[in-house]
């Protein structure tokens, strides 16, 4: 019974890397925005011959699963999809087969895996995910199975254990950062590059704090009044950026960007104008929106997703009592995945098994109709309908008892005393 557990879940595999196993510098390099998704997971599917597939792409992880026989394609395929050359990807990936998939899905949506402890955003960057699969047609069965069972996972985690509480998010570390640097956010001019959710949650922690001004820049401008409007303050585009950048103590960005906006003339240029006042600017995009050499300047204080890690951690350990608990529910659940995926493997042999004995039950039944009609007795036909029956449906167990030998002809009769005899016995 094990190795047929493991057998229904070996076609199941998990590659990516997260902000453990690779450095920013890395993780941008391979990371997927939403509008490569569809024809990525096409292209995934037809060039690994994988029957279902998942990107989970987000600053700090992506990862792929996939349904495929052979899967040793995969690690080759994200190589040269992102055109990495020479560069080898291996030594920052990891690889997960089986029940460690659902584990490992589990642990995510959950937010166990995560830069910050128990954060609730993953959930729906994973959901997401699942969405922009089943849009490109590569959701099957048990990749739609795992996650579904995985966002109910992650709800029962949240609700039964205190995984989200005390956790200090990336938006709050933002927040702290800008404060131990230039003290009181309410004397700063903070601009936003972007309007999309992580956007959203920092500028919510900001503007609780009545900075002097908010400003959101966006490449569309309608969406980035929407914003601003919510915290009071002006939205521009992308195009007046050089303008505004300088007006600003602090800038915050997170967008889909291929490639950097804000690079280093920009900001020198900006120093200058402020006369070398102070700024600081927070990158939480992954690819990067703000070239690195940027923070070799004097006077500039910049910060990646990367250099949140050590503030995200604080209380982690005050919330180790909870991770053992939702542990413990996701152990469980992945019990119910392979339960799931075992049952789904019987089920063509019970289809058949039923269209077989249903053959058989017609075939007699019309020869007991015929008998009817022709004035036989109903007692005789019933009884005659019964043994054929009976016949009919032990003929081949029977026989392939008796033409069996050793040790198979023992597991054979324990299988018909299991199958057949039981209820008597009982």
């Amino acid at each position: 019974m094990v190795s047929r557990l493991a057998d229904s879940t070996s076609f199941i595999h998990t590659f990516g890397l997260n902000h453990d196993s690779a450095p920013l510098a890395v993780r941008e390099r391979i990371a997927f925005n939403d509008e490569q998704l569809i024809p990525a997971l096409i292209k995934l599917s037809e060039d690994t011959h994988s029957d279902e597939a998942v990107i989970l792409s987000t600053c700090n992880r992506t990862e792929i699963y996939v349904r495929n026989e052979s899967p040793t394609s995969i690690t080759e395929w994200l190589q040269q999809h992102h055109h990495l050359g020479q560069f080898d990807i291996s030594q920052y990936l990891y690889q997960l087969n089986g029940s460690a998939v659902a584990h490992h899905a589990f642990k995510v949506a959950s937010g166990l895996d995560s830069m910050v402890l128990g954060e609730p955003q993953i959930l729906g960057q994973v959901k997401q995910a699942v969405r922009i699969a089943s849009e490109a047609g590569t959701l099957g069965p048990m990749l739609d199975k795992l996650f579904q069972i995985t966002f109910s996972v992650a709800k029962e985690v949240r609700s039964q254990t205190a995984i989200g509480e005390r956790s200090v998010s990336l938006a709050a570390a933002a927040l702290k950062l800008t404060h131990s640097v230039l003290g009181n956010t309410s004397d700063q001019k903070i601009l936003f590059i972007g309007a999309g959710e992580m956007i959203e949650l920092v500028a919510t922690h900001f503007a609780a704090k009545n900075p002097q001004q908010i400003t959101i820049a966006n490449r569309t401008l309608e969406r980035g009044r929407l914003l601003a409007e919510r915290f009071k303050g002006q939205a521009v585009t992308l195009s007046e950026l050089t303008r505004e950048i300088p007006l600003h103590d602090v800038i915050i960005s997170c967008t889909a960007s291929h490639l950097p906006l804000i690079g280093k003339g920009m900001i020198e240029n900006a120093l200058k104008s402020r006369k070398h006042k102070p700024m600081v600017l927070v990158d939480l995009a992954v690819p990067r929106d703000i070239e690195p050499e940027v923070g070799k300047l004097s006077d500039i204080f910049l910060y990646t997703v990367d250099d949140l890690g050590e503030i995200v951690q604080e209380n982690k350990e005050l919330r180790q009592a909870a991770v053992e608990e939702a542990e413990k529910i996701i152990s469980v659940r992945v019990q119910d995945f392979i339960h799931w995926l075992h049952t789904r493997e019987v089920v063509p042999t019970i289809k058949k098994l039923r269209e077989h004995a249903d053959n058989y039950r017609r075939m007699e039944l019309e020869k007991a109709k015929k008998a009817l009609l022709r004035g036989d007795s109903a007692e005789a036909v019933i009884e005659q309908l019964a043994n054929s029956l009976m016949n009919k449906f032990l003929h081949h167990p029977t026989q392939t008892l008796n033409q069996t030998h050793g040790e198979h002809q023992q597991h054979l009769i324990d299988a018909a005393h299991k199958l057949f005899i039981r209820d008597q016995d009982s």
